[in-house]
């Protein structure tokens, strides 16, 4: 039986390089798949796009390419991925450049576009994830963009493209493109399209499947976590398949990993909502076939949404963060009183709007409900954290945590401060047949 070797080159944005090239130079691939793109990259790829017009794609997409490229090319690896964010088309030529640099003459790259809707979102547009419009959010919108089926990438697939980037596709469906493109399924062929789904949706987080994020010291250990690989996905023309990583890598696939996988971001099991197909894994078999091989089958699926769901990105401005530790006897008073001395400058005297959040880091920082004993902890840290439009606001904040270092409480040192930019993002609801992708291949 025909079988088609998936492999996942990157599981989010600033996914690890090492393990996708070793998949380049050794894993036999037919498609090495790139998946770097979630809601708030879409939105800061759109910031970044507006300040730079030849920018708007994933910063490390050059780096990406210059490390695989080469080994992809010499193997016949396709390479499938969204990396292209807000600007497919300079990803693309990016791209090209860099196979012209390595001397691959020939090769063939395709962007992929239609994802954009910007121009489709009005001031009335309501939100399905939060009550409300896009008029009642009151900050600027940097872009919109709808996630898009195999319909897209399949034509760029069938035109020979070695490399195909897009922007916003659903994360499962880089994986079944090339499913549905080599085993000739049809697009309304719901039990196929399910399974390749479901392929797509443990293959897309990386080393989460592997035992990176699985892992937990003494409850789930997984040995060599340093050194561990990327995932690999044998498909077959059923659309069952098996999933294993290199054996010579760290890490390690169990039932165990994959089922912790296909649970992961899925609010019903039996109908995950994609632009292809309404995704059904209630009856999915999961056994073990061998050491770091795990058999998946029986996924299924039923006819897919009528809508396509939208991100909407807003500019939220600035993110300050500031902090001062102290260490020693009667530490956790002292770093009480910054605090208070802080909150009292920032909203009574500086007036500064935005939202405003004070931790003492090492005593309640994660949840702020910790119940900690006085003299408990002999060594904290204060940190300020102000998220405003105005970032004249932001630099205030900053000042005062810096003053405190010679204004008092006793005891304080080691100031940080740094400021980020800031996005917002919600989701809407568009009728499928307003979206028209279309692609384009360039030739190095």
């Amino acid at each position: 039986m025909t079988t088609v070797r998936l492999g996942c080159g990157a599981g989010f944005s600033s996914d690890r390089l090492g393990p996708a090239v070793d998949l380049a130079q050794r894993g036999a691939l037919d498609y090495l798949v790139f998946e770097c793109l979630g809601e708030r990259t879409m939105a800061f790829g759109h910031r970044d796009r507006m300040l730079n017009p030849t920018r708007g794609f994933n910063p490390q997409l050059g780096a990406r390419m210059r490390g695989v490229l080469a080994h992809c090319h010499a193997n016949g690896t396709k390479i499938v991925t969204n990396m292209g964010v807000a600007n497919p088309r300079a990803a693309a030529l990016l791209v090209i450049d860099i196979a012209r640099e390595l001397g691959l003459r020939g090769l063939k790259v395709a962007c992929v576009e239609g994802d954009d809707v910007t121009h489709l979102i009005g001031p009335d547009t309501a939100f399905m994830d939060h009550p409300g419009t896009v008029a009642d959010v009151g900050l600027r919108m940097v872009g919109a963009n709808v996630y898009m089926g195999a319909e897209a990438l399949l034509p760029a697939l069938r035109a020979g493209a070695d490399v195909v980037i897009a922007g916003r596709v659903a994360d499962p469906t880089l994986f079944l493109s090339p499913l549905v493109h080599r085993f000739g399924w049809a697009l309304d062929d719901w039990t196929m399209l399910g399974r390749g789904t479901l392929a797509g949706h443990l293959m897309e987080c990386g080393m989460q499947i592997t035992g990176g994020y699985f892992a937990d010291p003494g409850y789930k250990d997984v040995p060599r976590l340093a050194d561990c690989g990327f995932p690999i996905a044998e498909v077959q023309a059923d659309g069952n398949f098996v999933i294993t990583k290199l054996a010579d890598t760290g890490g390690c696939v169990t039932p165990a990993t994959v089922k912790e996988q296909l649970l992961y971001e899925v609010h019903d099991p039996a109908a995950y909502l994609t632009p292809d197909v309404t995704a059904n894994f209630r009856r999915v078999g999961i056994t073990e076939a061998g050491p770091d091989r795990v058999r998946v089958s029986g996924g299924d699926g039923s006819v897919r949404p009528d809508k396509l769901k939208v991100t909407i990105g807003f500019d939220g401005g600035f993110l300050g963060e500031g902090g001062v530790s102290y260490a020693g006897p009667n530490a956790r008073a002292r770093a009480e009183l910054a605090a208070d001395v802080v909150r009292e400058r920032l909203t009574r005297i500086n007036r500064l709007g935005g939202d405003l959040r004070i931790d003492l880091i090492g005593l309640n920082s994660l949840h702020q409900t910790a119940e900690v004993p006085a003299g408990d902890s002999a060594d904290i840290r204060l940190h300020v954290a102000l998220r405003s439009t105005e970032r004249d606001d932001v630099d205030t904040m900053l000042w005062e945590v810096e003053s405190l270092l010679c204004c008092g409480p006793a005891g304080g040192g080691g100031y940080r401060g740094q400021v980020t930019p800031c996005v917002v993002t919600h989701s809407a609801l568009i009728e499928r047949d307003r979206v028209s992708p279309t692609f384009e291949v360039f030739t190095a």
